[in-house]
């Protein structure tokens, strides 16, 4: 293997060795980065257009607290079997059930790396326009913004946190600054009493909608944890990475919204004055993220195209070069609604591996991954069902929102397949022993 090569290594067929374990302040980074995306910033923008600022920053903590558990759980089995989200779904589903799995968990990550990579190019060439007076190039800004995400994502795991390392500080102390201008006119006292901008909710729908933002990324949690060195580990980067720094960026977006009566935050920045900056958050905030999204995705298309000759860098390329095709096509507007599918197909897949390792841990081993079954039919079937109740509680148009049960249908996912998933596996033990 060549010295090009090796640098390109990331384990994404095998176990991560422990000599190649990471630390949790790397991973605490990783995961902050990967939260600090558009979309979170919007989010933060959203909450405090919507909300008080301290039901803003309740209802933020009580919906991570939720997503955030069910991270530590997958990431637990990520650290145990050092395997990716697709790898470990071959013990739960089946060797050739997990196929399944993976393309699902591809469609899911690559769909995002599509609509975020049109997203940056829209906002980019509207921040542009704003800065400048005139526009630039939307296709030209989709081209570097996607190449620059392929790239880390074509390297894997070391130049994602190389590049979190760097752009998670720079994205705390730009925002810090906002806040500080804002609170310059904006004493906090007359911040809190205030109400909010636009048309307030309720706060169970601000919990709701912050749990199932990221429900997607706690259940991919093994992509990253497969490199940690102990189970404190996990433990300790969820709670700052995964918990901690995503609330305080989308509270500091809240109260930025909040102040000046504006929802999207590059605006906010813009309109403060700090133009260049906002730009540089733009950028740092996509890249961070989205070549996450790449990444899972190719580590979840190494589980279906399982030949050597398909490592997991041509994959990255190349669904990353599709990936720019469809979002310079403008394609990544008529996505939003598969994904909102997506999810509530997702999580379940968490909740069924979850609970399957629960009860099978002895199973979750690697010299056992040569004699799995070709597919586990219970899983699937308790996956599936998990989803039609996901789709049954999910508004229209992507649901029928025809019953309701935590108003988090991500969530409501999860929940139906793991408890199905433990009915079928006390099942199971009881006719084994009789």
């Amino acid at each position: 293997m060549s010295k090009p090569e090796k640098k390109l290594v990331d384990y994404e067929r095998e176990p991560v060795p422990l000599d190649a374990r990471r630390g949790w302040l790397e991973m605490a980074s990783v995961w902050a980065g990967i939260a600090a995306c558009l979309a979170a910033l919007m989010f933060g923008g959203v909450m405090g257009y919507h909300f008080t600022v301290y039901d803003a920053i309740i209802a933020t903590a009580l919906g991570y607290v939720i997503s955030t558990t069910i991270n530590i759980c997958t990431g637990i089995i990520g650290f145990r079997t050092g395997l990716s989200t697709a790898f470990v779904s071959r013990y739960a589903f089946g060797n050739y059930g997990s196929i399944i799995i993976a393309l699902v968990l591809a469609a899911g990550c690559y769909g995002w790396f599509a609509v975020q990579t049109g997203m940056f190019g829209a906002t980019a060439n509207a921040s542009y326009q704003m800065l400048t007076g005139q526009p630039w190039s939307e296709l030209g800004f989709i081209i570097i913004g996607g190449i620059l995400m392929t790239l880390t994502a074509v390297i894997g795991y070391r130049a994602i946190a190389w590049l979190s390392k760097i752009a998670v500080p720079l994205m705390l102390i730009l925002m810090a600054i906002g806040l500080g201008i804002v609170l310059q006119t904006h004493p906090w006292e007359e911040l809190v009493a205030s109400p909010p901008p636009g048309e307030p909710l309720p706060l169970g729908v601000g919990i709701s909608i912050a749990a199932g933002t990221f429900m997607v990324g706690a259940t991919i949690g093994p992509d990253i944890y497969r490199y940690a060195r102990k189970t404190s580990h996990v433990i300790v980067a969820a709670l700052l990475g995964f918990f901690t720094a995503t609330v305080v960026i989308i509270t500091i977006g809240a109260i930025l919204s909040h102040a000046v009566g504006e929802w999207d935050l590059v605006k906010v920045m813009i309109g403060l004055g700090l133009g260049l900056p906002a730009m540089a958050l733009l950028i740092l905030a996509q890249w961070t993220t989205n070549d996450n999204n790449l990444y899972s995705a190719a580590l979840a298309l190494s589980n279906v195209f399982r030949s050597p000759k398909w490592p997991k860098w041509k994959l990255t390329v190349i669904a990353g070069a599709l990936g720019i095709f469809l979002a310079a096509a403008g394609i990544y507007s008529a996505f939003l609604n598969w994904l909102m599918f997506l999810a509530y197909i997702i999580p379940g897949i968490g909740g069924v591996y979850i609970v399957d390792y629960v009860f099978n841990r002895d199973l979750y081993k690697w010299e056992n991954f040569g004699e799995l079954p070709v597919i586990r039919v219970a899983p699937i079937i308790a996956w599936i069902i998990g989803s039609v109740v996901g789709a049954l509680t999910t508004p229209p148009p992507t649901g029928l929102g025809v019953i309701t049960l935590t108003t988090i249908p991500a969530l409501d996912a999860l929940l139906v397949a793991a408890a199905l998933q433990a009915l079928f596996s006390g099942i199971g033990r009881k006719t084994a022993k009789s």
